[in-house]
Protein backbone atom coordinates (compact mmCIF):
# COMPACT_ATOMS: atom_id res chain seq x y z
CA UNK A 1 0.00 0.00 0.00
CA UNK A 2 1.32 2.99 -0.91
CA UNK A 3 1.43 6.65 1.29
CA UNK A 4 1.31 10.40 0.39
CA UNK A 5 0.94 13.65 2.21
CA UNK A 6 -1.52 15.75 2.12
CA UNK A 7 -2.49 19.10 4.15
CA UNK A 8 -3.94 18.64 7.47
CA UNK A 9 -7.27 20.11 9.87
CA UNK A 10 -6.46 19.41 13.56
CA UNK A 11 -9.01 18.81 15.87
CA UNK A 12 -7.20 17.74 18.77
CA UNK A 13 -7.99 17.68 22.33
CA UNK A 14 -3.76 17.51 23.50
CA UNK A 15 -2.02 19.68 20.84
CA UNK A 16 1.51 21.81 21.14
CA UNK A 17 0.90 24.92 19.75
CA UNK A 18 3.49 27.62 18.41
CA UNK A 19 2.27 31.60 17.46
CA UNK A 20 4.04 33.59 16.08
CA UNK A 21 3.54 36.78 17.27
CA UNK A 22 5.37 39.79 14.74
CA UNK A 23 5.12 43.55 14.81
CA UNK A 24 4.31 45.11 11.41
CA UNK A 25 7.23 46.73 11.62
CA UNK A 26 10.77 46.68 13.81
CA UNK A 27 9.67 47.79 17.64
CA UNK A 28 10.69 46.61 21.17
CA UNK A 29 10.21 42.95 22.72
CA UNK A 30 8.66 43.03 25.87
CA UNK A 31 9.31 39.59 26.89
CA UNK A 32 11.61 37.24 27.09
CA UNK A 33 12.40 33.31 26.79
CA UNK A 34 10.81 31.92 29.39
CA UNK A 35 8.38 34.04 30.60
CA UNK A 36 4.59 33.21 31.26
CA UNK A 37 1.94 35.00 29.41
CA UNK A 38 -1.96 35.38 29.83
CA UNK A 39 -4.10 36.06 26.14
CA UNK A 40 -3.50 39.85 26.71
CA UNK A 41 -0.08 40.22 28.05
CA UNK A 42 1.42 42.76 25.79
CA UNK A 43 4.52 40.93 23.80
CA UNK A 44 5.83 43.69 21.57
CA UNK A 45 5.21 46.97 21.07
CA UNK A 46 6.22 50.03 17.73
CA UNK A 47 4.60 53.45 16.58
CA UNK A 48 3.29 53.17 12.70
CA UNK A 49 4.35 56.75 11.51
CA UNK A 50 1.49 59.57 11.89
CA UNK A 51 -0.47 60.69 8.55
CA UNK A 52 1.46 63.37 6.67
CA UNK A 53 -1.03 66.51 6.19
CA UNK A 54 -0.20 69.28 3.62
CA UNK A 55 -0.89 72.80 4.89
CA UNK A 56 -1.05 75.15 2.12
CA UNK A 57 0.06 78.48 3.68
CA UNK A 58 1.03 79.97 0.30
CA UNK A 59 -2.40 79.32 -0.96
CA UNK A 60 -4.08 80.15 2.76
CA UNK A 61 -2.04 83.43 2.79
CA UNK A 62 -2.44 84.60 -0.70
CA UNK A 63 1.11 85.31 -1.05
CA UNK A 64 4.14 83.85 -3.32
CA UNK A 65 5.93 80.23 -2.33
CA UNK A 66 9.30 82.13 -2.12
CA UNK A 67 7.79 84.54 0.44
CA UNK A 68 6.42 81.74 3.43
CA UNK A 69 9.93 80.94 4.69
CA UNK A 70 9.86 84.38 6.02
CA UNK A 71 6.71 84.21 7.05
CA UNK A 72 6.06 81.56 9.53
CA UNK A 73 6.04 81.60 13.09
CA UNK A 74 7.28 77.82 13.42
CA UNK A 75 10.61 75.96 12.74
CA UNK A 76 10.87 72.87 11.45
CA UNK A 77 10.97 70.11 13.91
CA UNK A 78 9.16 72.04 15.92
CA UNK A 79 5.45 70.70 17.66
CA UNK A 80 2.94 72.15 16.69
CA UNK A 81 -1.30 72.11 17.70
CA UNK A 82 -4.17 72.63 16.18
CA UNK A 83 -5.43 75.89 16.55
CA UNK A 84 -2.04 77.72 16.61
CA UNK A 85 -0.65 80.64 14.36
CA UNK A 86 2.03 78.74 11.62
CA UNK A 87 2.20 82.07 9.75
CA UNK A 88 0.96 85.50 9.11
CA UNK A 89 1.11 87.42 6.06
CA UNK A 90 2.54 91.38 6.06
CA UNK A 91 -0.27 92.91 5.08
CA UNK A 92 -0.57 96.56 4.14
CA UNK A 93 1.19 98.97 6.20
CA UNK A 94 1.43 96.11 8.64
CA UNK A 95 -2.62 96.28 8.07
CA UNK A 96 -4.87 93.65 7.05
CA UNK A 97 -2.93 90.58 8.11
CA UNK A 98 -3.70 86.72 7.15
CA UNK A 99 -3.17 84.18 9.24
CA UNK A 100 -3.27 80.60 8.19
CA UNK A 101 -4.30 78.53 11.45
CA UNK A 102 -2.96 74.57 12.14
CA UNK A 103 -5.38 71.93 12.00
CA UNK A 104 -3.53 69.44 13.14
CA UNK A 105 -1.87 67.99 16.12
CA UNK A 106 1.56 66.88 14.98
CA UNK A 107 5.07 68.17 14.25
CA UNK A 108 6.16 70.27 11.14
CA UNK A 109 8.27 68.16 9.48
CA UNK A 110 9.17 70.14 6.34
CA UNK A 111 8.14 73.15 3.89
CA UNK A 112 8.57 73.19 0.04
CA UNK A 113 9.61 76.24 -0.91
CA UNK A 114 8.47 75.71 -4.48
CA UNK A 115 4.96 75.50 -3.45
CA UNK A 116 5.00 77.26 -0.31
CA UNK A 117 3.22 73.72 1.06
CA UNK A 118 4.07 72.96 4.93
CA UNK A 119 3.78 69.14 6.38
CA UNK A 120 2.99 68.41 9.08
CA UNK A 121 3.35 64.81 10.50
CA UNK A 122 0.51 63.55 13.30
CA UNK A 123 1.28 61.96 16.22
CA UNK A 124 2.34 58.26 15.52
CA UNK A 125 0.17 55.77 16.19
CA UNK A 126 0.60 53.23 18.83
CA UNK A 127 0.65 49.28 17.70
CA UNK A 128 1.11 46.34 20.61
CA UNK A 129 0.86 42.55 19.54
CA UNK A 130 -0.31 40.25 22.66
CA UNK A 131 0.55 37.01 23.24
CA UNK A 132 -2.73 36.24 21.91
CA UNK A 133 -2.79 32.77 23.51
CA UNK A 134 -1.95 31.66 27.30
CA UNK A 135 1.39 29.65 27.01
CA UNK A 136 4.96 30.52 27.56
CA UNK A 137 7.94 32.47 25.51
CA UNK A 138 10.00 29.99 23.91
CA UNK A 139 11.51 32.08 21.56
CA UNK A 140 12.61 35.95 20.86
CA UNK A 141 12.13 37.40 17.03
CA UNK A 142 14.68 40.54 17.84
CA UNK A 143 12.72 43.71 17.20
CA UNK A 144 10.13 42.22 15.75
CA UNK A 145 8.17 39.84 18.16
CA UNK A 146 8.02 36.56 20.11
CA UNK A 147 6.70 32.58 19.62
CA UNK A 148 4.79 31.34 22.17
CA UNK A 149 4.23 28.34 22.78
CA UNK A 150 0.97 26.39 24.95
CA UNK A 151 -0.32 23.13 25.26
CA UNK A 152 -4.20 22.31 24.68
CA UNK A 153 -6.94 21.66 22.61
CA UNK A 154 -6.98 23.08 18.97
CA UNK A 155 -10.16 22.81 16.58
CA UNK A 156 -9.37 24.69 13.21
CA UNK A 157 -12.10 25.03 11.01
CA UNK A 158 -12.80 25.67 7.21
CA UNK A 159 -14.27 29.50 6.72
CA UNK A 160 -14.14 32.27 9.81
CA UNK A 161 -14.48 36.13 9.73
CA UNK A 162 -13.41 38.25 12.29
CA UNK A 163 -10.37 38.52 14.64
CA UNK A 164 -8.46 37.37 17.75
CA UNK A 165 -10.94 36.74 20.66
CA UNK A 166 -10.71 35.36 23.69
CA UNK A 167 -13.86 33.79 26.11
CA UNK A 168 -15.12 31.05 28.03
CA UNK A 169 -16.71 28.50 25.66
CA UNK A 170 -20.47 27.29 25.75
CA UNK A 171 -22.54 24.90 23.74
CA UNK A 172 -25.89 25.68 23.06
CA UNK A 173 -27.07 23.13 21.41
CA UNK A 174 -27.88 19.24 21.99
CA UNK A 175 -26.57 18.32 18.92
CA UNK A 176 -24.44 19.03 16.05
CA UNK A 177 -27.60 18.63 13.69
CA UNK A 178 -28.64 21.74 15.64
CA UNK A 179 -28.99 24.95 14.12
CA UNK A 180 -27.74 27.40 16.48
CA UNK A 181 -30.34 30.41 16.30
CA UNK A 182 -31.26 33.51 18.50
CA UNK A 183 -33.21 31.42 20.80
CA UNK A 184 -30.07 29.83 22.33
CA UNK A 185 -28.33 33.09 22.83
CA UNK A 186 -28.96 34.82 26.21
CA UNK A 187 -28.06 38.01 28.31
CA UNK A 188 -25.57 35.72 30.11
CA UNK A 189 -23.81 34.64 27.64
CA UNK A 190 -21.91 38.24 27.22
CA UNK A 191 -18.34 37.89 26.62
CA UNK A 192 -18.60 33.81 25.48
CA UNK A 193 -17.87 31.85 22.64
CA UNK A 194 -20.98 29.78 21.51
CA UNK A 195 -20.80 26.73 19.96
CA UNK A 196 -23.48 25.46 17.63
CA UNK A 197 -24.40 22.15 15.69
CA UNK A 198 -25.13 22.26 11.67
CA UNK A 199 -25.50 26.34 11.22
CA UNK A 200 -26.07 29.96 12.57
CA UNK A 201 -29.10 31.83 11.68
CA UNK A 202 -28.62 35.62 10.58
CA UNK A 203 -30.67 36.60 13.33
CA UNK A 204 -28.35 35.12 16.06
CA UNK A 205 -24.76 36.82 14.48
CA UNK A 206 -27.31 39.83 15.19
CA UNK A 207 -28.49 38.48 18.67
CA UNK A 208 -24.52 37.29 19.33
CA UNK A 209 -23.65 41.01 18.39
CA UNK A 210 -26.12 42.84 20.27
CA UNK A 211 -25.36 41.44 23.65
CA UNK A 212 -21.59 41.50 23.28
CA UNK A 213 -20.81 37.42 22.57
CA UNK A 214 -17.48 37.55 20.83
CA UNK A 215 -17.78 34.25 18.73
CA UNK A 216 -19.89 32.03 17.28
CA UNK A 217 -18.60 27.76 16.03
CA UNK A 218 -20.86 25.84 14.20
CA UNK A 219 -20.60 23.31 11.67
CA UNK A 220 -21.15 25.97 8.14
CA UNK A 221 -22.68 28.81 7.43
CA UNK A 222 -24.99 30.05 4.98
CA UNK A 223 -22.87 32.43 2.54
CA UNK A 224 -25.90 34.73 2.02
CA UNK A 225 -26.14 35.25 5.92
CA UNK A 226 -22.65 36.18 6.27
CA UNK A 227 -22.96 38.31 2.88
CA UNK A 228 -26.47 40.43 4.96
CA UNK A 229 -24.33 40.57 8.21
CA UNK A 230 -20.91 41.95 6.83
CA UNK A 231 -23.44 44.27 3.75
CA UNK A 232 -20.74 42.88 1.47
CA UNK A 233 -19.52 39.82 -0.02
CA UNK A 234 -16.54 38.28 1.07
CA UNK A 235 -14.65 37.38 -1.46
CA UNK A 236 -11.51 35.18 -1.61
CA UNK A 237 -9.02 37.45 -0.08
CA UNK A 238 -7.50 36.61 3.34
CA UNK A 239 -10.31 37.49 6.09
CA UNK A 240 -10.15 37.93 9.59
CA UNK A 241 -9.94 42.25 9.83
CA UNK A 242 -13.55 43.06 9.44
CA UNK A 243 -14.68 45.32 11.18
CA UNK A 244 -17.33 43.09 13.50
CA UNK A 245 -17.48 42.89 17.13
CA UNK A 246 -17.53 38.93 17.18
CA UNK A 247 -15.32 35.90 15.48
CA UNK A 248 -17.34 33.57 13.16
CA UNK A 249 -16.14 30.09 12.42
CA UNK A 250 -17.31 27.26 10.43
CA UNK A 251 -15.71 24.02 10.90
CA UNK A 252 -17.37 21.90 7.85
CA UNK A 253 -17.99 24.66 5.11
CA UNK A 254 -20.93 26.31 3.69
CA UNK A 255 -24.56 25.86 3.43
CA UNK A 256 -25.66 23.59 6.34
CA UNK A 257 -23.28 21.41 7.59
CA UNK A 258 -23.90 19.21 10.78
CA UNK A 259 -20.53 19.43 12.98
CA UNK A 260 -17.73 16.75 12.59
CA UNK A 261 -19.32 14.66 15.17
CA UNK A 262 -15.67 14.26 17.00
CA UNK A 263 -15.75 18.20 16.96
CA UNK A 264 -18.76 18.74 18.56
CA UNK A 265 -17.83 16.07 21.34
CA UNK A 266 -14.13 17.80 22.10
CA UNK A 267 -15.97 21.07 22.11
CA UNK A 268 -18.38 19.79 24.80
CA UNK A 269 -15.23 18.97 26.74
CA UNK A 270 -14.25 22.14 26.63
CA UNK A 271 -17.38 23.58 28.18
CA UNK A 272 -16.66 26.79 30.49
CA UNK A 273 -13.21 26.78 29.96
CA UNK A 274 -11.18 29.95 28.15
CA UNK A 275 -10.32 29.67 24.48
CA UNK A 276 -8.96 31.81 22.26
CA UNK A 277 -10.55 32.14 18.54
CA UNK A 278 -9.51 33.98 15.08
CA UNK A 279 -11.24 33.78 12.25
CA UNK A 280 -8.60 34.81 9.56
CA UNK A 281 -8.86 32.45 6.83
CA UNK A 282 -6.53 32.01 3.38
CA UNK A 283 -8.02 29.53 1.22
CA UNK A 284 -5.09 30.09 -1.64
CA UNK A 285 -1.39 30.00 -1.35
CA UNK A 286 0.34 30.47 2.86
CA UNK A 287 -3.12 28.20 3.61
CA UNK A 288 -4.53 30.40 7.40
CA UNK A 289 -6.85 28.02 8.76
CA UNK A 290 -9.56 29.88 11.21
CA UNK A 291 -8.64 28.62 14.92
CA UNK A 292 -10.05 27.72 18.18
CA UNK A 293 -7.23 27.15 21.05
CA UNK A 294 -8.02 26.22 24.81
CA UNK A 295 -4.80 25.62 26.92
CA UNK A 296 -4.97 23.44 28.59
CA UNK A 297 -4.99 23.57 33.18
CA UNK A 298 -3.60 20.14 33.92
CA UNK A 299 -1.89 18.30 30.42
CA UNK A 300 -2.46 14.85 30.41
CA UNK A 301 0.91 12.50 31.58
CA UNK A 302 3.09 12.41 28.75
CA UNK A 303 3.90 13.57 25.29
CA UNK A 304 1.04 14.71 23.16
CA UNK A 305 0.79 13.24 19.72
CA UNK A 306 2.71 14.16 17.25
CA UNK A 307 2.15 15.46 13.61
CA UNK A 308 2.30 12.61 11.39
CA UNK A 309 3.24 15.23 8.88
CA UNK A 310 0.37 15.03 6.30
CA UNK A 311 1.10 11.58 5.64
CA UNK A 312 -1.80 9.45 4.42
CA UNK A 313 -1.69 6.10 5.55
CA UNK A 314 -4.62 2.83 6.07
CA UNK A 315 -7.04 4.45 8.95
CA UNK A 316 -5.82 7.80 8.61
CA UNK A 317 -8.92 10.27 9.38
CA UNK A 318 -10.25 12.37 6.67
CA UNK A 319 -12.33 15.00 5.61
CA UNK A 320 -13.48 15.29 1.80
CA UNK A 321 -13.25 19.03 0.42
CA UNK A 322 -15.01 18.57 -2.65
CA UNK A 323 -18.35 17.51 -4.23
CA UNK A 324 -19.68 15.36 -4.65
CA UNK A 325 -19.08 14.11 -0.87
CA UNK A 326 -18.33 17.33 0.42
CA UNK A 327 -18.06 17.64 3.92
CA UNK A 328 -18.06 13.99 4.41
CA UNK A 329 -15.69 12.50 7.13
CA UNK A 330 -14.45 8.80 7.06
CA UNK A 331 -11.34 6.15 7.13
CA UNK A 332 -8.95 5.89 4.71
CA UNK A 333 -9.11 2.13 3.18
CA UNK A 334 -7.43 2.06 0.84
CA UNK A 335 -4.08 3.80 -1.32
CA UNK A 336 -4.04 2.55 -4.70
CA UNK A 337 -0.76 3.03 -6.10
CA UNK A 338 -1.51 3.05 -10.06
CA UNK A 339 -3.67 6.48 -11.35
CA UNK A 340 -6.85 6.18 -12.37
CA UNK A 341 -9.14 7.78 -14.50
CA UNK A 342 -11.41 10.58 -13.17
CA UNK A 343 -14.79 12.27 -14.33
CA UNK A 344 -12.56 15.37 -15.91
CA UNK A 345 -10.97 12.94 -18.26
CA UNK A 346 -7.34 13.06 -15.73
CA UNK A 347 -5.27 10.79 -14.81
CA UNK A 348 -5.06 11.18 -11.11
CA UNK A 349 -4.01 9.39 -7.33
CA UNK A 350 -6.82 8.14 -5.32
CA UNK A 351 -7.99 6.60 -2.60
CA UNK A 352 -10.67 4.24 -0.61
CA UNK A 353 -12.50 5.84 2.04
CA UNK A 354 -15.01 4.57 4.72
CA UNK A 355 -17.45 7.40 4.78
CA UNK A 356 -19.11 7.36 8.66
CA UNK A 357 -22.31 6.28 6.78
CA UNK A 358 -21.00 2.88 5.79
CA UNK A 359 -20.55 3.64 2.21
CA UNK A 360 -17.26 3.22 0.58
CA UNK A 361 -15.82 5.36 -2.18
CA UNK A 362 -13.35 6.38 -3.94
CA UNK A 363 -11.75 10.00 -4.90
CA UNK A 364 -8.66 11.92 -5.65
CA UNK A 365 -5.88 12.63 -3.04
CA UNK A 366 -5.90 16.25 -3.68
CA UNK A 367 -9.60 16.46 -2.61
CA UNK A 368 -9.23 15.05 0.76
CA UNK A 369 -7.62 16.85 4.11
CA UNK A 370 -6.04 15.02 7.14
CA UNK A 371 -8.03 15.20 9.84
CA UNK A 372 -5.53 15.82 12.64
CA UNK A 373 -6.07 13.73 15.85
Amino acid sequence: MGSAYTPGLTVSADQIVHKVRRLPLKGEVLVKVGDSVEPTTVAARTELPGVLQAVKIAEKLGVEAKDVPSLLKVSIGDPVTAGEQLAESKGIFGMFKSMCICDYNGTAESLSEATGTLLVREAPIPVEITAYVRGKVVDILPEEGAIIETRGAMVQGIFGVGGERQGEIHVVVSSAADVLDRSHIKDEHRGCILVGGSGISYVAMLRAAEIGVVGLIAGAIRDVDLTKYLGYDIGVAITGQEAIPLTIIATEGFGELAMAQRTFELLQSLEGKQASVNGATQIRAGVIRPEVIVPSDNPPAGEPKEDAGGMLEHGTPIRIIREPYFGAIGKVVGLPAELQVVESGTEVRVLKAMLEDGREVTVPRANVEILAS
